[in-house]
């Protein structure tokens, strides 16, 4: 008998050590004569327990972590391969608390199946989605199954997918495009790289059921520069999506045709902003540009274009298999479905959790996250990116919906968290907000490109204790000008962080 061994191939998971643990897996089963497969998956998303090794067993996997190299003789000593008793081991995977109170849709297969294989996305669901958009009458059904589930854009403005799916459909044009915005840059965020190191044929079959709904044959997708991992895997499986025949001139037989082409950014934070993006495509400078008119209209190379992210696009296939009604039954008022929230900072249980919206920081930041990672207290969580407000404790029960959630000061974004205990100074990373902008900025607009420089001088001169009031004023007027009179909003949600800081942490500019 061959047992079978599930290793991840995630970035995360090598960063610590995992191939290691693969080879040493490998060689030990050798010299003991057990016939073992090692199947490198991703992750499940238990950060903190990578590298977590899991073993088939006939009453399920059993998950094991975090596996150095150095415990591997006793994993075996133990009788892992069949699920025997170890301090590292964790019960069955799917019973491990973490996991079994999340709602996983949108990374229903990542952890689970081997990310390459056609055969291990078909048995677990995939193309069903695909197949039902085939079927489907015209493009606008696909459409409007998409704004049935209330579907939103999992970046930052949180746009209604099928409204703007609806607006792509009926512009004008015999040519017309699907552009995949990976370009993920916010701190704290790494649910993009999970999904498309993990299942990225979830990812190309969203990114096909877009373009037969708007009516557009060719897709791209602009991958961070960072992700070199993510870009292997990505490029192995277009290679085998298009040699399976679901994608290129023939989608699965249907006489339709849409094709992918991956794109690799250069560094540059303000290319997540989708017309910077279209710019740096184009293969020019990625400077933002003016709207209207609105990309959905003259998008790339002039020509209507829906611009989407990898979770909003990895959304759509279950919409399409499930139907709308069953993805907008998860979430609550106008956030319907799911999210995977990433948990970063310092905090005791990092990971990805995708739940319903509806839920809180607290439930995050406590029950799924441990508290910190110091074991100190919690002082403040970042949500949305570097350009999200600092929350202090009293907005911890606030529902992450994003209108509950954006009433209350925050900002969803792409649902990433970063944690601080009781010794971050706010001022200091006051300061880091302006000082991101000002590297970042691409420079087109004077408030950005230079209100982001002013703003580092000024709360430097603040926290020398130079004309400290007139200098809080000068601050609060500068984040005023930045926040109206911005191009885009890297330098209109520059100022968030800056005036929740000086809202809810005053004393630390006071010192």
């Amino acid at each position: 008998m061959t047992h079978i061994v599930y290793v991840p191939i995630d970035a995360t998971a090598r960063s610590v050590g995992a191939d290691d643990v693969a080879a040493a897996i490998a060689r030990e089963a050798a010299a003991r004569g057990e016939p073992v497969q090692i199947v490198r998956n991703g992750t499940r998303g238990l950060c903190w327990l990578e590298p977590l090794v899991e073993v088939a067993t006939p009453a399920g996997r059993v998950a094991y972590g975090p596996v150095d190299v150095a415990d591997v003789a006793a994993l075996f000593a133990a009788d892992f391969l069949r699920g025997g008793a170890h301090p590292l081991a964790h019960g069955r995977t799917d019973d491990i608390t973490w996991l079994e109170s999340q709602e996983r849709l949108t990374f229903a297969r990542v952890g689970i199946t081997d990310p390459l294989s056609l055969a291990d996305y078909r048995e677990h669901g995939g193309l069903r989605g695909l197949r039902a958009a085939l079927s489907a009458k015209t493009g606008s059904d696909i459409v409007e199954e998409v704004v049935r589930s209330g579907l939103r854009g999992r970046g930052g403005a949180a746009f209604p997918a099928g409204i703007k799916w609806r607006t792509v459909a009926g512009a004008p044009g015999p040519q017309k495009y699907v552009c995949c915005n990976a370009d993920e840059g916010d701190s704290g965020t790494f649910s993009d790289r999970m999904l498309m190191e993990g299942d990225p044929y979830v990812l190309l079959e969203g990114m096909t059921i877009a373009g037969l709904a708007v009516g557009a044959d060719q897709g791209y997708i602009y991958l961070r520069s960072e992700y070199p991992d993510a870009e292997r895997t990505l490029l192995a499986a277009i290679e085998a999506a298009r040699a399976a025949g679901w994608l290129g001139r023939d989608v699965l037989g249907s006489g339709r045709a849409f094709d992918i082409e991956l794109r690799r950014g250069a560094g540059a934070y303000i290319c997540g902003e989708e017309t910077a993006m279209l710019e740096s495509l184009e293969g020019k400078r990625g400077m933002v540009r003016p709207k209207p008119p609105l990309p959905a209209i003259s998008g790339l190379f002039g020509k209507p274009t829906v611009i989407n992210n990898v979770i909003t696009l990895a959304s759509v296939p279950i919409i399409l298999d499930r139907g709308g009604q069953y993805y907008a039954d998860y979430g609550m008022g106008r956030s319907r479905g799911t999210l995977p929230f990433q948990l970063a900072g310092n905090i005791k249980r990092g990971g990805l959790v995708e739940k319903a919206f509806g839920l809180t920081l607290r439930q995050l930041v406590y029950d799924f996250g441990g508290g910190t990672a110091s074991g100190r207290p919690v002082r403040a969580v970042q949500v949305g990116g570097p350009l999200g407000p600092y929350l202090p404790e009293s907005k911890f029960d606030v529902p992450l919906d994003y209108e509950a959630f954006a009433a209350a000061g925050g900002m969803i974004g792409h649902g990433g968290l970063v944690v601080f205990d009781d010794t971050v100074d706010m001022a200091l990373m006051a300061r880091y907000a302006m000082e991101f902008c000002a590297i970042e900025s691409c420079g087109k607009c004077t408030p950005c490109r230079i209100g982001s420089t002013r703003g580092v001088e000024v709360i430097d001169r603040i926290r020398k204790n130079e004309r400290r009031g007139p200098n809080l004023a000068l601050l609060r007027d500068l984040c005023d000008t930045m926040t109206h009179g911005s191009l885009c909003a890297m330098g209109g949600l520059t100022p968030a962080p800056v005036l929740s800081a000086l809202e809810h942490f005053p004393e630390d500019f006071q010192r």
